[in-house]
């Protein structure tokens, strides 16, 4: 059985799934670095196109149009290729723009505040991907089935308080401690690291899993993109949790 992620777009039925399409373009078989060119093609596009953002958002151009129309967009493409892998070609490309919008006015808006620490936070984010990758290649990390199961509910746990925290403040109700700078809040906010981080080790046993049971050529851009959703994710966490602990100063 295909190894389990706890990345909501990297399904465990997802590779298996994929076997259904018969297109003789997808024919050819999912290997590694094929998905690890498709990750590196993803985020150079992402990065440009976050790029652009930042640099309008310092040239006095309103870009919170473009963050609000990037967050959208960029979670309904993500629909569509959770739904439908055999878009992903297409699609990831175009989610790639539209998530570096959002993320370039994000980051914009944290620099702003807090001069020096988008490069910090995507400094980190490196530094923690190259280590999780290395320590899963070395195994000093197994993505065993408790292990997933773990970072699974985890994960699941985080969703859900996120998703009652923007529902309760639709009603002005904040929940507390989620977003402020006291150190409950930020040691809330190193757990959620910690679990985004972990997510990585799901995806990488993913897309190995899928590489060694011949998914077909298509999955290596739908692998790529759910790795790019836990970077985009770890990304967020880690800049907020930079900004709660600069705020304290």
């Amino acid at each position: 059985m295909i190894g389990r992620s706890g990345n909501p777009t990297l399904k465990d039925s997802t590779f298996e799934d994929s076997r259904g399409y018969g297109d003789d373009r997808y024919q050819s078989s999912m290997t590694i670095n094929g998905t690890v060119n498709k990750a590196f093609i993803t985020l150079v596009i992402l990065l440009g196109s976050a790029f652009a953002t930042w640099m309008m958002f310092f040239n006095g151009q309103e870009v919170l149009p473009l963050a609000i129309g990037g967050a959208i967009a960029g979670f309904i493409l993500a629909l569509i290729i959770s739904f439908k892998p055999v878009a992903a070609p297409y699609l990831v490309p175009i989610y790639a723009v539209a998530e570096g919008m959002f993320l370039g006015a994000l980051s914009a808006s944290y620099e702003y505040l807090y001069n020096g620490i988008t490069l910090q936070a995507a400094l980190l984010t490196m530094a923690v991907f190259i280590a999780l990758l290395v320590a899963y290649k070395t195994r000093l990390i197994k993505a065993t089935e408790n292990f997933k199961l773990g970072v699974v509910a985890a994960t699941g746990g985080i969703m859900i308080m996120y998703l009652l925290s923007f529902v309760l403040g639709l009603f002005g109700i904040t929940v507390p401690y989620l977003h402020d700078n006291s150190l409950i809040g930020i040691g809330i906010s190193v757990v959620i690291v910690i679990v985004a981080a972990l997510n990585l080790v799901l995806d990488f046993d993913f897309i190995e899993s899928g590489a060694d049971n011949g998914a077909p050529k298509y999955m290596e851009w739908y692998g790529a993109f759910g790795l790019m959703v836990t970077l985009v994710w770890l990304y967020i966490e880690i800049i907020r949790l930079l900004s709660k602990l600069r705020s304290r100063d």
